[in-house]
């Protein structure tokens, strides 16, 4: 990993629209060097689309991006080194649909850019991208073969092999075992614990909260809280459970609530 001083994300004023939907409205948003930044909020908050949108596949309707340092812009024009940002889509199949070992998915992280054939060394590091995710004993694997967790960690693995300076994961654990969830937990404590930065989108902190720095929350396209993660209280009985949240004092920390679903699910 390369060090860096300035902002890893610099977001300005970042709006999308997609047809008549105005999806993001004016987000501003900096990620600091060694942040964990959790990205939370409700279903259709815009928070896939603000990671779309920070890693280029969404150009901004309005508004500007910068990332370790440089302007992201359009195509091939843009200064950005993407060998240094590892990004993880969501609910992305590990295979693609093609019957490939895990290696062989793990490389393909070595391809971008105008960069054709794998660099020297490139087995070298694939093993110690799967070694950082657990499964260096499953590199010659079918991966269609592998369980959704496993998968998801492959997938990590192949952003990892660039040895990036940040790491954008969009629900990196949706509907993956509980098993498969610490399996991910204590591998993102190995890589923050070496100093990679990561900006992580979630419907619940769970067990990544001890690892996280910082929480930004969206609601309806825009961030209703940006600071220490949102608490989210319990009330159980018998019958079953209800979340409550805190009761807001003004009509932002109202929108604030409701826009921040952080329960555990059943």
């Amino acid at each position: 990993m390369t060090e860096t001083r300035e902002p890893v994300i610099e977001a300005r004023d970042l709006h999308f629209r997609a047809g008549a939907s105005h999806i993001l409205r004016g987000v501003d948003l900096i990620v600091e060097p060694g942040e964990v930044v959790a990205l939370l909020g409700a279903n259709g908050s815009g928070k896939s689309t603000l990671v779309k949108t920070l890693v280029g596949i969404n150009p901004p309707t309005q508004g500007t991006v910068r990332l370790l340092g440089e302007p992201l812009t359009a195509g091939r024009r843009t200064t950005v080194d993407r060998s240094r940002i590892g990004y993880v889509p969501q609910r992305a199949n590990a295979g693609g649909g093609i019957p490939s070992t895990a290696q062989e998915v793990v490389a393909s992280g070595l391809l971008h850019g105008r960069r054709l054939a794998l660099p020297r060394g490139w087995r070298d590091r694939v093993a110690a991208a799967l070694t950082q995710v657990g499964l260096a004993d499953r590199v010659h694997d079918p991966v269609h073969l592998l369980s959704g967790g496993q998968q998801q960690r492959i997938l990590i693995a192949r952003a990892l092999v660039r040895e990036p300076d940040l790491l954008i994961l969009d629900e990196p654990v949706a509907g993956v075992d509980v098993a498969s969830q610490e399996a991910f937990a204590t591998t993102m404590r190995r890589l923050v614990d070496g100093g990679l930065t990561v900006l992580v989108v979630l419907h619940e902190l769970g067990e990544l909260e001890p690892l996280v720095t910082r929480a930004v929350v969206l609601g309806h396209g825009k961030v209703v809280h940006d600071g220490t993660p949102p608490q989210a209280r319990r009330d159980h009985d018998r019958a079953g459970h209800r979340h409550q949240h805190p009761h807001a004092d003004d009509n932002t920390l109202g929108e604030q609530a409701r826009a921040l679903d952080l329960e555990v699910r059943p």
